[in-house]
């Protein structure tokens, strides 16, 4: 179950430390990361810490202030993404949306902030900033790695269709079909991988399907069969 962002105070070792780990779970560390800026919601960048991601979480710690810090497990993560466009923020980022496991109630209000207090439960995004833009890819590459080993759980009933397809699928269901409209942009300056039941890969599209083509497909292979039947 989705347990969303929280805050860590326990480390080992000297300095700034690093984060205590579940070896005895089958926990690993998979990459640390210095000069990492996190932006919890609509909140300002933290001074640059330090990203620790484990085969079962993300960890960013303070280098100045060794009781601040933020983890988030990889099952409660949702969606994340290499965000380039200066547009959507300042700064190329690792964009990550968050499960806090909570009702979602008062939703318009739920990144409020105005009395300064920073309530975990109702933060939903969370952008990593390295210092050094050209980690990005590389970051990216060991969330989509870790979120491979810690997929969503299926609960009894669901029909398991979420429509993500990893990019080896599409091109192979594409190289049948010149006039495919599931082609992937070959220079996409927007990575999106998530947590699921397929293979990630590093450009992952969600696909909106139109009833109407299916059944235009049904309609002309009918014809095909009376034409040769």
């Amino acid at each position: 179950m989705a347990s969303g962002l929280r805050i860590v105070t326990e480390r080992v070792g000297d300095g700034a430390g690093q984060p205590v780990l579940d070896p005895d779970n089958g926990e690993e560390l998979m990459h640390v990361q210095p000069g990492v800026s996190i932006v919890l919601g609509n909140r300002p960048p933290e001074s640059p810490g330090t990203l620790y991601i484990s085969t079962k979480q993300v960890v960013w710690l303070s280098d100045t202030d060794r009781a601040k810090g933020y983890a988030v497990d990889f099952v409660s993560l949702s969606l994340h993404a290499v965000s380039r466009d200066p547009d959507a923020y300042h700064s190329p980022c690792i964009y990550t949306q968050i499960e806090t496991g909570a009702e979602e109630l008062e939703s318009e209000d739920s990144d409020s902030e105005s009395d300064n207090i920073l309530n975990l439960s109702k933060i939903t995004e969370m952008r990593l900033v390295p210092s050094d833009p050209n980690q990005l890819d590389t970051l990216f590459a060991i969330f989509c790695e870790c979120a491979e080993l810690n997929p969503d759980p299926i609960e009894e009933g669901e029909d398991g269709h979420n429509w993500v397809f990893s990019a080896d699928q599409l091109e192979d269901d594409g190289g049948e079909d010149d006039d495919s409209e599931w082609a992937i942009p070959e220079n996409s300056s927007h990575s999106i991988g998530s947590n699921g039941n397929h293979d990630l890969a590093h450009s992952v599209v969600q696909l909106h399907i139109n009833d109407q083509r299916f059944e235009d497909a049904e309609e002309m292979e009918q014809d095909d069969k009376n034409g040769h039947h």
